[in-house]
């Protein structure tokens, strides 16, 4: 297993990164040249164009059946959970076969009421409960794979 984190807006990288270590699990940071993203020791930085699909096509690509995306994209997350690989929301929200179908048509929606002139109010600020949720949700993850002997 590897984690391919879309790391284009990701607030929770430092995390993602320290919970990796401590469970030798490799990390994929992807983002587009918009988003500068650091060298960090052993972690695998990828740099793309910046079109507005560049990421998520590299990522869904870079996945294999197992491994996990970490992503607030909804479309990704459809794809990956197509690939067989599991998804975690930077809130530590898991996405899967049983929600995700919601969460497109409620994107969908969303998009529709927009196009028709309705103010949309964007997602709320993560909190310091929403990171220990995605921390406690990640490790556990993690460590559910290990135990299976998947990572």
């Amino acid at each position: 297993m590897k984690i391919i984190v879309d790391g284009d807006a990701c607030p929770v990288k430092n995390e993602i990164i320290t919970i990796a270590r401590s469970l030798n699990v490799p990390v994929c940071m992807v983002a587009s040249f918009d988003h500068r993203l650091p060298h960090v020791e052993g972690v695998e930085m990828v740099q793309v164009d910046r079109s507005s699909q560049s990421a998520d096509l590299f990522i869904i690509n870079k996945v294999r059946a197992g491994d996990l995306v970490i992503t607030q994209d909804f479309g990704l997350a459809c794809l990956a959970i197509g690939k067989r690989a599991y998804t975690l929301s930077f809130r530590g929200e898991t996405y899967n076969n049983d929600n995700i179908d919601y969460l497109l048509e409620r994107r969908a929606e969303s998009a529709r009421r927009r196009r028709q002139g309705q103010r949309m109010k964007g997602p709320r600020a993560l909190t310091a409960e929403d990171r220990k949720r995605f921390q406690q949700n990640l490790t556990k993850l993690l460590l559910e794979k290990q135990e299976k002997r998947e990572v």
